[in-house]
Formats: C-alpha cells, structure tokens, sequence
C-alpha cells in the first residue's frame, strides 16, 4: 500500500546573510550543485576552469537556481583527505569570481572546517553548509554565529573515511536524529547563530534502505520548528535499488524530490537545476500552499 503525505504547509522563513542578501524560505528552492573537486562521484559535476565555472553557474541560475552550493572536498564514501590550505585554494577563487559576476547571487560554502568557512564567508559566502554538522571542527559554531551566518546543519557520525562503517543504530533512526538535532541547535543557538536549516544527511553514515526509511519518514523532523534540506540528487539510495550508475540517475532523483517535498522539504540541492525547479512547480500546482 503506498502512503501519500499530506503537503506540510510551513510559516515564512527568510535566511539573513552576513552580506545583506535574503533568501527566502516559503517556497521551496533549489541549490545548485557546483563541484571544484576532482573525484566527486558523479562526473558531469565537476568544474574545470574559471570558465566553466561561470556557464555553469550562469545557467544554474538562469534554471532557476536561489543557491549555488560551492564544494572544495570530496565527500563521497572512502574520498582522499586534503588540506585545510588546498580546500581553500580551490573554494575562495571560485567564491570571488561568482560574486562579482554575480553580486546578487546567494552563495553557499560546503565545508566541515570552521577556518575555511570564515574565509569563504569575509570572500562573499552567504551561507556554511557543514557535512559534519560541527562534529568534525568544534571551532566551527562559534565562527558561524561570530560572522552571524546562516548555517546548515548536517547529520554524520564518523567521517567521510570512516562513515561507511558506521551505519548501525542502536535507536530508532529518526529519533537519534531528532536527539542529535535537538542538542546541537542547542548549542548553535548558544554561540548565536540565528538563521538555521536541518539537513539528515541522506546517505551520510546510512545505508540505502536507511536513507529510504528517513525520506519517508521526513515529517517527523518538522516538530523542531525549523527549515529542512533534501541532498539526494544521483546519490546512491537513487541509483542503487535501480541497478544504475549515478550518470542515469536523473528520473530517479526526480521521483525522490517530489517525495521530499511532500514531506516538507524547504530546499532541494540538485546536480540538475531545472529538472528540480519543474518538479516543485509541479508539486505547487498539485498541492497548492496556503498563504
């Protein structure tokens, strides 16, 4: 029997940039995906030169796009380590030359270290979206809350290295979310960070049928009152069940993207731009939401 969710109609929520750029939150939105990475695991997503950068970002935006989520370490399962000072020779030149091409844009910088955040935040990074939801650098949220910057808040346990074999729960899996979440808004809250979004870290230290069961269950993390992130576009939990690779795994993404809007989701970060912006046109057309 397949149950449908109700849509979850979620009160207006705006995130305040350090630079004065507001991104609203009362529809759901896209965050595109730019790699400048050399191994991420899916191929089309890496940017090779300024250039590229720029198209793509340029067309990600023209889909679409309301953030442009830049990446300068790999996190896929087993992905080399690489230096703090290489993170940030890759992700600040792109920073740069997105914001002047770009002033308006809202630019988010995904890193687990809380020095390159500051760096990426003082180059023009509006938002942190942090893999290690401050598990990985406990500098990370008191730089957060000092710079006053909005800040994505993941689930992990282990590191991108180890996360693979840390997959057993002793708990029911929504519940030591809801736990992990509880405490560290707690503690986000406490440093001053304001402006917060919850992201269960699909795929993160969680098997295929894991990361299914937390779709599904996604509503249940409403009851922290606060924003939530899908990340599932071409991962594994896409690809896997349908025997394909992570370069065939557009339509799978974007029958999960209107599972995770149903269950409330307020951002989608996507490899596929447009694809994702017609699905939460469609899921509005559906599902129309309440003023």
């Amino acid at each position: 029997m397949l149950t449908i969710y109700p849509p979850i109609h979620q009160s207006t929520t705006s995130l305040l940039s350090p630079h004065g750029r507001l991104l609203s939150l009362d529809r759901p939105q896209v965050m595109g995906i730019l790699n400048l990475t050399p191994d991420s695991f899916f191929a089309d997503s890496r940017v090779a030169s300024e250039r590229d950068l720029l198209a793509r970002a340029e067309a990600m935006l023209t889909a679409g796009a309301a953030v442009l989520d830049l990446g300068a370490y790999s996190t896929r399962p087993g992905a080399d380590d690489i230096s703090a000072e290489e993170e940030t020779r890759r992700l600040l030149p792109a920073i740069q030359a997105l914001r002047r091409e770009f002033p308006q844009a809202f630019l988010s910088a995904d890193t687990f270290r809380a020095g390159v955040a500051e760096a990426a935040v003082h180059a023009g990074a509006d938002l942190v979206n942090d893999v290690g939801g401050g598990t990985l650098d406990p500098q990370m949220f008191s730089t957060v809350g000092r710079l006053r910057a909005p800040y994505v808040l993941m689930h992990l346990r282990g590191t991108p290295q180890t996360m693979s074999k840390l997959t057993h729960y002793e708990d029911d899996l929504v519940l030591t979310l809801l736990r992990y979440f509880r405490d560290r808004v707690a503690a986000l809250r406490q440093a001053g960070v304001v402006d917060i979004v919850l992201d269960p870290g699909f795929g993160f230290a969680k098997t295929a049928a894991q990361s299914h069961e937390l779709l599904r269950r996604l509503p249940e993390l409403h009851m922290l009152g606060l924003p939530l992130l899908a990340a599932l576009s071409r991962k594994k939990m896409v690809y896997g069940p349908l025997g394909l690779g992570p370069e065939t795994a557009l339509n799978g993404t974007t029958a999960l993207h209107m599972v995770a809007l149903q269950g409330g989701a307020s951002l989608l970060r996507a490899h596929d731009v447009a694809e994702a912006r017609q699905t939460i046109e469609l899921f509005a057309h559906t599902f129309p939401m309440a003023e």
